[in-house]
């Protein structure tokens, strides 16, 4: 499959070999959501007039000090660095030793689940750029989702689905940054839709959160609308509400 400037990339299923690079890039993928978490919430009118706040604190409280008024206003900031740290940290580390603890046995074995690297053909090697995954969720499984989100369905398309019909959930969508805003995103994701409709599956549902700026463009071009949202991280939830992390549901019929 042709790319820019003539640089080639083919989307093939996962295999045991593939183990270290895929985790090395489910780490970094997650992880490098934290900065832009961080900046996100620290620009909120909220943590700036905080900021603001403890800064002129330090400042009476040293006597006109400067120092002081730097030093209370980056201790705030790193407090909200560490809760968006956290949570990031946080759902890794339990991805990692649940699903990608093994997965060949979590997606390849199961006929209704997938795993897939998107290679690139680098100075005649083959490089893992990207992956993708999906897993096959019977229509009762719904219920369970919700019990965590606050709000509900959006779309009227949805509304008579809610709980209703096997659909298709999608993760650990990563490509490797210079291969981003190529297609190579979009391709892997047409590459599950396939493989759900293949199968039967009636939607395709993600989860995002909302510094994933440039995933939440790419998923709405696909057709993905917003169906619910909430706030709740699964980590402490005054991190939660310091990181004002949104996290939200994308969903697509096929």
């Amino acid at each position: 499959m042709a790319h820019k400037n003539d640089v080639q990339f083919s989307i093939r299923e996962y295999r045991p070999s593939d183990e270290h690079v895929v985790l090395s890039l489910f780490r970094d993928g997650i992880l490098e959501h934290v900065y832009p978490a961080f900046f996100s919430a620290m620009s909120n009118p909220d943590h700036i007039g905080v900021t603001l706040s403890i800064s002129m604190a330090g400042y009476v409280l040293g006597g006109s000090s400067y120092f002081l008024a730097l030093f209370f206003g980056l201790s705030w900031a790193g407090i909200i660095y560490y809760c968006c740290y956290e949570i990031y940290e946080d759902y890794m580390m339990k991805r990692l030793s649940t699903d990608m603890a093994d997965i060949k046995a979590s997606y390849l074995d199961n006929p209704d689940h997938g795993f897939w690297v998107a290679e690139a053909d680098v100075n005649g090697q083959a490089k893992v750029v990207g992956i993708l995954a999906v897993m096959g969720k019977a229509g009762e499984d719904e219920g369970e989702r919700f019990e965590d989100w606050n709000g509900g369905l959006n779309g009227s398309e949805f509304d008579q689905d809610a709980g209703n019909g096997s659909y298709g959930e999608m993760s650990h969508l990563v490509v490797v940054y210079p291969w981003r805003r190529k297609t190579l995103g979009s391709q892997l994701m047409r590459k599950v839709l396939d493989f759900c409709k293949e199968r039967g599956l009636t939607r395709i549902v993600t989860d995002v959160s909302s510094p994933q700026a440039a995933a939440l463009s790419m998923y709405q071009k696909l057709g993905f609308v917003e169906t619910a949202s909430h706030r709740n991280t699964h980590r402490n939830r005054w991190f939660s509400k310091l990181a004002r992390i949104n996290m939200m549901r994308m969903e697509k019929s096929i």
